[in-house]
């Protein structure tokens, strides 16, 4: 078994696919993360509902550990973190564990900028393309959906739709190129 050590270390190795460099990317996906870690739609996450999101990905942490890192976060009066709290939290972690490199705003023009964004792209395909081919197939999606609890991840036939509504050449799965074009398309609610 790792100790706690071990497992900070094998965290922080890990940063490249924490935040993502576009901070519009970044703050979808946090709310996404929210989203999904709020299970019964309060616009909360308590304490448990955060071990248990924590442990469907493989991550286990001990609940008092958990509750005396989250509780300078929560509201006095509310029941949890809200967004803004668990942004709060975000920002942080990002601050202690990369120096919060995440916050700055980019120059779209930069070439350091865009290659940044090849490189975390790069990093968010590999997470879908368990088995290295180069292609994210319909079972390889819904493998992903189904750790991070989404509902979609439950019937095949909208895995493959959402491939479908990506898949330009028609080949039944989606190539990085085709998932660069996707993610770009984002469109980020105002």
């Amino acid at each position: 078994m790792e100790s706690n050590d071990d497992n900070k270390r094998v965290n922080i190795q890990s940063s490249s696919s924490f935040r993502l460099r576009s901070p519009s990317l970044n703050a979808l996906r946090l709310q996404r993360i929210f989203d999904l870690f709020d299970k019964n739609g309060d616009g909360f996450i308590t304490v448990d509902e955060l071990s248990q999101a924590l442990s469907r990905l493989g991550l286990n942490a001990d609940l008092s550990d958990l509750l005396s890192t989250v509780e300078s976060y929560i509201q006095p009066g509310n029941t949890g973190l809200n967004f803004d709290d668990f942004s709060s939290l975000h920002k942080s972690l990002d601050d202690s564990f990369f120096g919060g490199a995440g916050d700055d705003e980019e120059d779209d023009d930069d070439p350091s900028s865009a290659a940044a964004d090849e490189l975390d792209l790069a990093e968010a395909f590999k997470v879908f393309d368990e088995n290295g081919d180069g292609f994210i197939s319909a079972r390889e999606l819904q493998a992903v959906l189904k750790k991070l609890g989404l509902p979609e991840g439950g019937e095949m036939e909208r895995v493959e739709k959402m491939i479908v509504s990506v898949d330009r050449n028609k080949d039944g799965r989606v190539d990085f190129f085709e998932f660069k074009n996707m993610m770009r398309t984002v469109v980020i609610p105002s």
